[in-house]
């Protein structure tokens, strides 16, 4: 333990964070290299699974190819717990979170047969992509773009709870314009049509029949159009109003805290020194 009473890493566990978290180091840059080979070489054996040619042809080979991969990424996950003080911050973290579900599904496997192909979730962690290349601008870009979608929650969600007022009053209106003779046979059924309309969508599933009900539909896929560029309109104000700061690549191997700037010497959010 700290003075400050905080978790302290043993020189081990320092090790490991600086190897598998930081970027910044060629064994780090090195590590993450590696382990995006081997998250697309995984999806792409979970790809080929479901053809099936290739599955009646390479049936063990495949097999043993993705338990090879679900298990190095376990013992993966594993260290990553192991190489922080505080391994919950890591699993409740997006990473973690995509990183324990990117080997879950090899495991139900056993008990529900075809659900590893639920294992193309671990496309997502090619995400580290950004770290190893020390890309700062799109840190930057994404630091961001998070800010503002969290400034704009309260607007999006009044602009989402207004729409789906108007697609009920929408798919109300149609119901009682065109008739279940016309394909609008329930209230819901008009609301997925206003919804399908409204998104500019178009199936084509259902459609109008009456010059009113034709009318109205001209009518709201204008509409459409406007209130698409709604929230586009409302983020991008954000981004406008917020502040650009340098970020670095570095994980805090207390917190697991990422978003430092560039000159940091301690952790932002907990305090602890960084690597």
């Amino acid at each position: 333990m700290t003075d400050q009473g905080k978790p302290l890493l043993t020189p081990r566990q320092r090790l490991i964070h600086t190897v598998i978290y930081e970027a910044d180091t060629f064994a780090g840059r090195l590590f993450d290299t590696l382990l995006i080979a081997c998250i697309l070489a995984s999806v792409v054996v979970v790809m080929l699974d479901s053809v099936q040619t290739v599955h009646r042809a390479f049936p063990e080979l495949l097999f043993w190819l993705d338990w090879i991969f679900t298990a190095l990424f376990t013992i993966e996950y594993a260290l990553r717990l192991y190489a922080v003080a505080r391994p919950i911050n890591y699993a409740g973290s997006f990473y973690g979170i995509i990183d324990l579900v990117a080997v879950l599904p090899s495991y139900f496997s056993l008990i529900m047969p075809g659900a590893h192909v639920l294992s193309v979730v671990r496309v997502f962690r090619v995400l580290r992509v950004f770290r190893i290349l020390k890309l700062a601008q799109y840190l930057d870009a994404a630091e961001e773009l998070k800010s503002a979608l969290s400034a704009s929650r309260q607007r999006i969600t009044v602009f989402i709870i207004g729409v789906l007022t108007l697609v009920i009053f929408i798919g109300s209106a149609m119901y009682l314009i065109e008739g279940e003779e016309n394909g609008f046979t329930s209230i819901p059924v008009s609301i997925y049509w206003a919804v399908v309309t409204l998104t500019t969508v178009g199936y084509g599933d259902i459609s109008p029949k009456t010059p009113l009900g034709q009318a109205f539909s001209v009518f709201i896929m204008i509409l459409g159009y406007g209130i698409i560029a709604i929230p586009t309109g409302i983020v991008t104000a954000e981004l406008a109003a917020g502040k650009k700061a340098a970020l670095t690549t570095q994980v805090c191997p207390v917190c697991c805290a990422e978003g430092h700037d560039a000159d940091a010497v301690y952790c932002k959010y907990c305090g602890d020194k960084l690597n």
